[in-house]
């Protein structure tokens, strides 16, 4: 037990510092994306590290500030300001906890994989116009369609004399390039140095030496300095119809984008699984906190939960320590920081946003599904990029709508269980969409891991592509754990979209 004891602390350590340094450059290129000081998104990483590394249902999940929420904040602070934040992030966290203790969680993941993604997308597209600007030392629009406008004239406007705008838009490319290409080339010995560090340590290195006069990071001597707590008017802000709507709308995305993000670490390791509901009251705790603070709001992450799976954390004492070594890196350091240039944290985030923008989900999507789950994830997309966030999600979730009309009659799903044998017995019954998915998920996350399981799914008429992929997930799952897993009367209807 002793040397256990001692492989897990080890290793969780080791993980740490890893999540820590792909964390901190990320921290504070999504607080700049979202109009805010980087100290801002610093404060939501240690808060999210710390607290809701100790409290979370997700025990290899890590949160902070995500690109998913930068597009809805910069358009919050612009429209009321970045004292408006603190009372939104209250509410915000209020609901979160509120739907936890409801027992709600199992809900967000019946959202349909095609609105998330195509979400995602959007958000992806608008922070790489965005940041696109920030690459010229300029500072983004607060449209994404103005933003698009204006790309061709910051080209245009490009001359030979090496002024402000073209160093910024070296140092913004060396960030790119030293980033790609240490990920496309890195050795097997330095595969856990995070390609963000080494792009912002390259571009730091060039401004410093090549003495460029380019707009740096501008953080306090203290991280204190970076807490705004509630003023006089924060109890009749609350009572707003506008800041509860758009508390509303944070607290659903950042819960969902949490949620979803949550299942995916799921697929990454074979350890606990997460309690849905107990992840959604910590990322409550913590944006309440987040709140009263005046920092960002935060979800589950999955750049940041990804990498702390791969370096080979074992517990939530990985999360919790990332937070710690923010704390004291922006309590010792801060001068360091003052020596990173806006225009490399410009560059992560191009790089970071296109990464979101996968195309490859929607052809996934089409070719397994049929045209409308392609359809919802590209009228998402585009309504995200041409309106705003919330009214793209509602244009896909409306949309998602229409998935359930060839079934109006018969949309429920019977799921009988039987461990009387030898092994157990699951059969599914009527129909599996998404209204029906916390049911299910409910039912086959009960399955005991110790015997064989036959999935009869003769009475199963029909399935959408929500329901489709998490019996994919959940299938796959259970076999590379090494329990058998037969199903038995998959009809036609059914077989292509659930049989791998």
């Amino acid at each position: 037990m002793p040397s256990l004891t001692t492989k897990f602390l080890a290793r969780d350590i080791t993980a740490s510092i890893v999540v820590f340094l792909v964390a901190m450059p990320l921290c504070m290129g999504i607080a700049v994306a979202s109009g805010v000081a980087p100290e801002k998104g610093l404060l939501t990483g240690i808060i999210g590290g710390i607290v809701v590394g100790l409290l979370a249902g997700s025990p290899l999940q890590v949160s902070g500030p995500a690109a998913g929420l930068a597009v809805i904040v910069f358009e919050l602070v612009r429209e009321h300001g970045i004292l408006a934040l603190g009372p939104i992030l209250v509410l915000a966290g209020a609901i979160q906890f509120i739907a936890g203790s409801l027992k709600l969680g199992g809900w967000f993941r019946a959202i349909s994989p095609a609105v998330v993604h195509g979400m995602l997308a959007g958000i992806g597209a608008l922070i790489v116009i965005g940041q696109f600007h920030v690459l010229f030392d300029h500072k983004p629009m607060s449209h994404g369609l103005d933003n698009l406008a204006a790309m061709p004239g910051r080209v245009l406007g490009l001359s030979s004399d090496f002024r402000t705008t073209e160093l910024a838009l070296i140092v913004g490319g060396v960030t790119i390039a030293a980033m790609l290409l240490w990920e496309k080339f890195r050795p097997a010995s330095l595969r856990l140095l995070p390609g963000a560090l080494v792009g912002v340590s390259a571009a730091t290195l060039l401004t410093v030496f090549a003495g460029f006069g380019i707009n740096r990071v501008n953080v306090p001597d203290s991280i204190l300095g970076a807490v705004e707590t509630p003023g006089g008017d924060f109890l009749a802000t609350l009572t707003s119809p506008a800041i509860l709507a758009t508390a509303l709308a944070i607290a659903f995305i950042a819960s969902a984008e949490t949620l979803l993000s949550a299942a995916a670490v799921d697929r990454m390791h074979d350890g606990p699984r997460t309690n849905y509901d107990k992840e959604l009251r910590a990322q409550g705790i913590g944006n309440l906190l987040c709140g009263l603070a005046g920092s960002l709001p935060m979800t589950g992450v999955i750049v940041r939960s990804s990498a702390n799976v791969q370096a080979g954390a074992m517990t939530r004492l990985s999360a919790f320590l990332h937070g710690v070594w923010i704390l004291g890196f922006v309590a010792l350091m801060p001068w360091l920081l003052r020596e990173i240039p806006m225009a490399a944290l410009g560059g992560i985030l191009v790089v970071t946003g296109w990464r979101l923008v996968s195309f490859s989900h929607a052809r996934h999507l089409f070719q397994n599904y049929g045209v409308l789950p392609a359809v919802i994830w590209a009228a998402t997309f585009v309504m995200v990029v041409a309106t705003d966030l919330l009214t793209g999600v509602l244009v896909g979730l409306g949309l998602s709508m229409l998935e359930l009309l060839p079934h109006a009659r018969r949309l429920g799903l019977k799921v009988d269980t039987d461990h009387a044998g030898e092994e157990s017995r699951v059969a599914l019954a009527g129909t599996a969409t998404f209204v029906t998915l916390p049911k299910l998920t409910r039912a086959l996350e009960e399955l005991p891991n110790d015997r064989p399981l036959r999935l009869d799914l003769e009475r199963l008429h029909a399935v959408d592509h929500t329901s489709a992929e998490m019996l994919r997930d959940w299938l796959h799952r259970r076999r590379k754990a090494g329990n058998t897993v037969e199903l038995s009367g998959v009809q036609p209807s059914v077989a292509d979209k659930v049989k791998h």
